[in-house]
């Protein structure tokens, strides 16, 4: 399988000397749906710019499914779609002409881009709104118009750069939905997001960047495997009173009907259930484990500033 991004030796000193981005080094293969993650100001932002080249690199070499980005890069832009975290569109402007429009820039024909804007406008549920300017359109709504803009030359890799920010939990599923199809059908997809349970869910591989260097980059199911405990959030039928106490497992309240325990990986959960059940506590229903990939990455995060530290 090809590479869809192969970044070599990518530095980015800016002209007061700071140094945002330090020799990363990163592959991602075609297909792949992968995690950037670092906090604001560790350098994802920066390495985004420059793959998509909205900043100058200072040193290093970067090949989109094998084009460089420097002496073949209107063919290397052409197989990229970006998503950016600011809305940068023209709001009195009808979302379909805003569309039809970006293809324009490609040298795709009108035609063409009607017929592919109309097809993301349906898929997106935008099309009721397709002669709408943008101005008028909700938060989630012009989040979606940025994804269709995006995909309308039929990028190979699509990079979203915090895309659900500040959209409801609703509307973030039913992207997630169509993000999810385009990358099944092929398209390579490069998420950075601070809702880290999207990158758990979502993402097979995953960076971790950290003061301008890549400080992790393994499969998301390495990396989650190294936890020794997981959080498991239960709603239980009645009022706990009083919270059991146990050698296998730490109980704590979210509410008088939610719990959180935290257990060792090896252990079962028949042992939680066994132990509420001597002190007549009542589960109705388990929901989703809390983040785990939070967890590892404040650790890695603590650690890497730790060895900072101390050199």
């Amino acid at each position: 399988m090809s590479k869809a991004l192969s970044i070599s030796g990518l530095h980015k000193t800016y002209g007061n000397g700071v140094q945002a981005v330090k020799g990363i080094d990163l592959d991602i293969e075609e297909g792949d749906f992968f995690a950037l993650l670092g906090a604001n100001g560790a350098g994802k932002s920066t390495t985004i710019n420059i793959i998509c080249s909205l900043t100058n690199k200072s040193e290093g070499e970067i090949k989109i499914f094998d084009h460089d980005l420097v002496s073949d890069m209107e063919l290397a832009k052409a197989k990229i779609g970006l998503v950016p975290q600011e809305f940068n569109f023209n709001i009195f402007e009808p979302i379909r002409e805003i569309i039809i429009n970006q293809g324009g820039y490609y040298g795709i024909p009108r035609d063409v881009c009607t017929e592919r804007a109309n097809d993301l406008l349906k898929a997106l549920g935008l099309w009721d709104k397709r002669h709408e300017q943008a101005r008028n359109l909700s938060g989630g709504m012009k989040r979606r118009l940025m994804i269709a803009r995006a995909l309308v030359h039929n990028p190979r890799l699509l990079i979203l750069d915090e895309p659900t920010a500040g959209v409801d939990i609703e509307i973030r599923r039913s992207m997630w939905e169509f993000i999810k199809k385009i990358n099944a059908a092929g398209t390579t997809i490069i998420l950075t997001t601070h809702y880290l349970e999207e990158a758990e869910k979502l993402c097979r591989n995953i960076a971790i960047i950290d003061k301008g260097e890549i400080i992790e980059h393994t499969s998301m199911k390495e990396l989650l495997s190294r936890l020794d405990t997981e959080t498991i959030v239960m709603n239980t039928k009645d009022p706990v009173k009083k919270l059991p106490v146990s050698e296998d497992f730490v109980v704590s309240k979210v509410d008088e009907t939610t719990l959180e325990v935290t257990m060792h990986q090896s252990r079962s959960l028949n042992v939680i259930f066994h132990h509420f059940s001597k002190h007549n506590i009542r589960v109705s229903s388990i929901q989703n484990r809390s983040n785990r990939l939070e967890q590892l990455f404040m650790k890695l995060v603590d650690n890497n500033k730790n060895k900072g530290d101390t050199t």
